[in-house]
């Protein structure tokens, strides 16, 4: 019984040793988007700043590449991702229960936590399919996105304004990341990406055997789209960034913003981590890619349209950046 007893309070004294925070350590994941998107570096980032304080946190990040904005949207709100990256539309349309959402109707267990980064609606055709506008897209092969992914919505955005319909063009469906070995193989005319620039697959695109064009969005009805969609803006590519496209001069185009987003079920201790980190460590964040390089602290809470989730909340009063939050997302 003597060897028993003293067994017992061995096993208690080990239990004891452990440390507290692996014992209540909480596990989190970031959806992003494809491997050579901006979503994906962005997710990484964020999840590497929290580790870093993972003992004093008690949480453990990952990223997961996704689908992009509407997987990521739909995943946030059944509690297989924790925090998702999804374009400002998406979030809007998610919260007030529209297009993808008409049937669930309005989501309103879907959280901001910040905005990251402008994107913008970028169209890319070889100089042969010789498209040079919206309205020569009819009777071409054209990538519009794949489904659960932001640009696929923001193409027919584009379409509605422009007057056009899918059924119009060889619409094709496929992830972003393809269509530029496709565009340059010749098996594709054109191909629409909603990104931040520079990127990669644009980058892959412009500098291939097959020459080709970022095609100008412009005119009246990208001025009634953004009429139409608060959550869209006019933009403009430089043409720094891809010297090799036809390009002669910066193109104009529309985009909206990218942003984290998570539901009001996750602990609002982990989206104050999340939160601090990335505010605390802003020049390091700004460094992860050359579209953060000119970010502001007060721009990251623009573009928003879902509540602004409790745990972020605290962070940006106790820094003083709950002013540039707009009211109607304070609950």
């Amino acid at each position: 019984m003597r060897k028993l007893t003293v067994l017992i309070a061995a096993l208690f004294i080990v239990a004891a040793a452990v440390p507290v925070s692996f014992a209540k350590t909480t596990f989190v994941t970031i959806g992003t988007g494809g491997v050579t998107g901006v979503y994906y570096p962005t997710g990484g980032a964020i999840s590497r700043m929290v580790n870093t304080k993972s003992k004093e946190y008690g949480i453990k990040a990952t990223v997961e590449s996704t689908g992009g904005s509407v997987y990521n949207v739909n995943a946030v709100l059944a509690g297989d991702l924790e925090f998702g990256i999804a374009q400002s539309d998406i979030q809007y349309k998610a919260f007030y229960g529209q297009d993808e959402w008409k049937d669930k109707g309005p989501q309103k267990k879907l959280r901001s936590v910040f905005s990251v980064h402008p994107e913008t609606i970028t169209l890319i055709a070889s100089e042969a399919s010789g498209i040079k506008d919206i309205m020569t897209l009819k009777d071409k092969r054209v990538n519009v996105g794949n489904p659960g992914s932001g640009q696929l919505q923001n193409s027919k955005d584009l379409f509605e304004a422009f007057g056009i319909k899918e059924s119009d063009l060889k619409a094709e469906y496929i992830k972003a990341v393809e269509a530029p070995g496709l565009l340059q193989d010749e098996r594709l005319d054109a191909f629409f990406y909603t990104v931040g620039h520079p990127n990669g697959n644009i980058k892959e695109a412009t500098s291939g055997r097959i020459k080709v064009m970022i095609v100008p969005i412009t005119g009246a009805p990208v001025d009634k789209l953004i009429a139409k969609y608060p959550y869209y803006a006019k933009a403009k590519i430089s043409l720094k960034d891809y010297p090799t496209a036809i390009n002669k001069t910066d193109i104009e185009s529309v985009g909206v913003k990218a942003t984290l987003v998570t539901s009001a079920d996750v602990d609002a201790n982990v989206v104050y981590a999340i939160t601090k980190e990335v505010f605390d460590n802003f020049e390091e964040f700004k460094k992860i890619h050359p579209a953060f390089a000119n970010l502001e602290k007060e721009e990251l809470l623009q573009g928003l349209s879902a509540p602004i989730h409790p745990g972020a909340l605290k962070y940006y009063k106790e820094a003083g950046l709950d002013k540039f939050i707009d009211k109607s997302l304070i609950q």
